[in-house]
Order: structure tokens, then sequence, then C-alpha cells
């Protein structure tokens, strides 16, 4: 989650990054809260497939009646190398656990009491979950969640681009009137 690729989309460095990002992400939530995982994956690989044959065939019958040899068009992604090191799973491994073992922890500390206060406040979260869990499914709330975090981000693109120009006229302005201040040469 701290990667610069997620912080560059979160924070829209890249608008059209981040606006494909958030419209595939809300088209699957939407699939998957029409349709069942299992429908919405099989669509998924089929467009896939369907791109992919079509682009694999359209470059055959170019290569025919041009009477070239390019060879396959994917030959360069089909080479190149997506083997998992174990030095990779190694560290992702050490990570995770670290994550368990702190979520395990904090469970039996509340689960088990040792703060009343803590697990008062958890068993008042979990019932308003209760009430939560009637109303929405958990597909509705990551849509509703994602569509949040898609405005927040927004409104703080929206902020940071109008204090950056606000900086730049700061001193052009009467910090009382708003008048222009013309500056003598």
């Amino acid at each position: 989650i701290n990667s610069p690729t997620v912080v560059q989309l979160v924070q829209w460095k890249q608008p059209r990054m981040s606006a494909v990002a958030f419209g595939l992400s809300f088209l699957v939530l939407v699939s998957v809260a029409t349709l069942s995982i299992i429908s919405v994956v099989s669509y998924l690989l089929l467009a896939c497939l369907c791109v992919t044959i079509t682009f694999r065939v359209y470059k055959a019958v170019i290569q025919a009646v041009q009477k070239s040899d390019d060879g396959h068009p994917f030959r360069s992604l089909l080479e190149r190398d997506i083997s998992v090191s174990s030095e990779s799973v190694r560290l992702l491994t050490d990570q995770s656990l670290i994550h368990l073992n702190w979520f395990i922890s904090q469970s039996r500390r509340l689960l088990l009491v040792q703060d009343l206060v803590d697990s008062l406040k958890l068993a008042a979260v979990m019932w308003l979950m209760t009430y939560i869990g009637s109303v929405f499914n958990g597909v509705t709330i990551m849509i509703l969640g994602e569509t949040g975090s898609l405005w927040f981000s927004l409104v703080l693109f929206w902020f940071y681009i109008l204090t950056a120009s606000h900086k730049s006229y700061e001193s052009s302005f009467d910090p009382v009137t708003f008048d222009p201040v013309v500056k003598d040469k």
C-alpha cells in the first residue's frame, strides 16, 4: 500500500491512469455485486481471450499478406521471466507473518477481555456491524468505500490545485479587500 505507484494513483498524479484504475475496479465490483464471482472471472478471462486471439489472428493475416516473418506478436511477453524468486516469497511471508501475529495478539487481547473498555468498544462496533450487514452486503460496502475514496481523492486533488494556484497569485491581491495590487516599477 505504500508503493509509489499506488500513492500516485490515489493522489491523481496521473489522472488518466487513476481514472482507468478506479473505473475498472468499480466495474469489477459492480459486476461482482450483480453476478457470482465465478461468472465475473469467467467473463473477464473470456474478454481477455477475445482480445488476444483477435490480435494474434490479425497479425497472422497481416504477416501472410505482407509475406513477412515477424513471428508471434506476444513473443516478448512469452519470453519474459515471470517466476517468483524464493527471496521475494520469503520477504512477503515475513511481512505477512508480522501482520498475522499482530492480528492474533489483538484478537486474543480483545476477545479474552484483557482491557474491558477496548472489549466493550469491539462489542459496540460489532453490534453496529450487524445492522449494517442486514442492510448492505459486503460488495455494496466495498462499492461505497471505493466511491468514497474516489471522491475523497478528487477533493484532495482539487484542493491541491486550488492551493497551488492561490499561492502563485497570493502576492497579486490585497489579503483584506482581494483587490489586485499593482506593483510600482
